[in-house]
């Protein structure tokens, strides 16, 4: 861990931000993969939605995107 920790200090902030970056986008991605596992025949917006759903609350993602996470995905739903 400290050898880590000398290698990010010494890189610049931006260097710092884009690992920051590339760590958010991996985590998203994996999130999607498990999703994708559990829901096979999904589409790209269900598995948007779901993945979405696992990172916010039921009534953000009621607001935000129209869909209720404690319902059956309906293939033909759109926001509001």
């Amino acid at each position: 861990m400290e050898a880590w920790l000398e290698l990010l200090r010494r890189k610049t902030p931006g260097e710092r931000l884009a690992i920051a970056f590339d760590l958010t986008d991996f985590a998203l991605r994996m999130a999607e993969s498990g999703v994708r596992a559990r829901y096979p025949d999904a589409s790209e917006r269900e598995i948007f939605l779901r993945s979405a759903a696992l990172r916010l609350p039921r009534h953000l993602m009621i607001r935000a995107y129209g869909w209720d996470p404690e319902q059956p995905f309906e293939a033909d739903e759109r926001p509001e």
